[in-house]
C-alpha cells in the first residue's frame, strides 16, 4: 500500500513537460529518459531468461 502511494506521488506528467519544452532537443531527451529504463529492464530480463533456459547443469 505504501508503494502505491509513493508511486502515485512520483508520477511524472510527460505531456506537460513536452508542452513546456524549450526546444526539440529537450523533448527527445525526455522521451529517451522515459523509455530507456524499461528497455534496459526488458533486455536484462531476456538475457537472464535465456541464460537460465540454456543451463547445462540441470540435465
Amino acid at each position: 500500500m505504501k508503494y502505491l502511494i509513493l508511486l502515485t506521488l512520483l508520477q511524472v506528467d510527460i505531456e506537460e513537460k513536452m508542452k513546456n519544452a524549450p526546444d526539440k532537443g529537450y523533448e527527445i531527451g525526455v522521451t529517451i529518459g522515459t523509455y530507456l529504463p524499461f528497455v534496459i529492464l526488458v533486455v536484462i530480463a531476456y538475457l537472464m531468461f535465456s541464460r537460465f533456459k540454456n543451463r547445462k547443469d540441470l540435465d
